[in-house]
């Protein structure tokens, strides 16, 4: 059996307008194993997860406009072709994470999936989150997901939960790897941060954004996680760990239910905060 891959690409925003021009995400990454099929294969600033399937490829985020050659390089780098995936999705729609999905969807032809309250903005190219920043292509819709469907392929599921703020959509991924026997939860979390300028009280552009980030720290904290990965590498630590990966035989520093903890608390802290001010 041909092999063929779940592709999955997760970047966390910093504050998008002053972020944008971060010379990281333009920055080559080698690519390297997560833990099981789970791969990384993004760029040094732009989380990229490649997932390696019998059936097909599922690619969860694009990166900005300029990231899809990069991610080519590195799933080319791992022995596969952007024709073996049938499936984009997608963390949210900023555009450092579905600037490519158009360019994605033609190189591959693959089938294009997003969380229904994402759907218009990648549809029209348009920001529509609190954020508003630039547009990208737009991009053709095949299936509208909603808060707990499953998309799966070639035996391995991956559930969508919706995590809103960042966007109306923001979905974090859960699904299950193996490893030398053993199963490992894995989160590819959605974004959680407040973008720079962005208010929770009044907030014209989401008047609900205050109890969207509320939602989504209650589910984060309902998820187990053995592997915690985000749509930004610093935001899991991937260059430590990547270094720690390549000299501790036997020892995954990829497996981090702690590390997870501490950035779900750590982020509801800042939300907390920042609302008490406004009010």
């Amino acid at each position: 059996m041909a092999r063929a891959l779940v592709l999955v690409f997760l970047m966390t925003s910093a504050p998008l307008l002053r972020a944008q021009d971060d010379p990281s995400w333009r920055q080559p990454f080698d690519p390297l194993r997560i833990v099981g099929n789970v791969y990384y294969v993004g760029t040094r600033g732009l989380s990229s997860f490649l997932i390696v399937t019998p059936g097909g490829g599922i690619i969860i985020d694009s990166g900005a406009a300029d990231s899809v050659p990069f991610i080519r390089a590195n799933v080319e780098k791992l022995g596969f072709r952007l024709s073996d995936v049938k499936i984009l999705l997608t963390g949210h729609a900023h555009f450092d994470h579905v600037g490519g999905h158009a360019d994605l969807q033609r190189l591959s032809g693959a089938q294009v999936m997003v969380m229904d309250a994402d759907r218009l903005a990648l549809e029209s190219g348009v920001d529509r989150s609190a954020l508003g920043a630039r547009g990208w292509k737009p991009v053709a819709i095949d299936r509208v997901l909603k808060d707990g469907d499953k998309v799966t392929l070639g035996g391995v599921s991956l559930t969508a939960h919706l995590t809103p703020g960042h966007t109306q959509g923001c979905t974090t991924w859960t699904m299950e790897a193996l490893q030398d026997g053993k199963k490992y939860q894995v989160v590819f979390t959605c974004s959680v941060t407040i973008n720079e300028g962005v208010h929770l009280v009044g907030n014209p552009r989401v008047p609900a954004i205050a109890d969207n980030y509320a939602q989504a720290f209650r589910v984060l904290h309902g998820l187990k996680a053995n592997v915690f990965l985000a749509e930004h590498g610093a935001v899991f630590g991937l260059e430590d760990k990547a270094r720690r990966a390549s000299t501790a035989a036997g020892v995954n520093p990829f497996v981090d239910p702690d590390g997870y903890q501490r950035f779900v608390e750590r982020a509801e802290q800042t939300y907390l905060k920042q609302l008490a001010a406004e009010k």
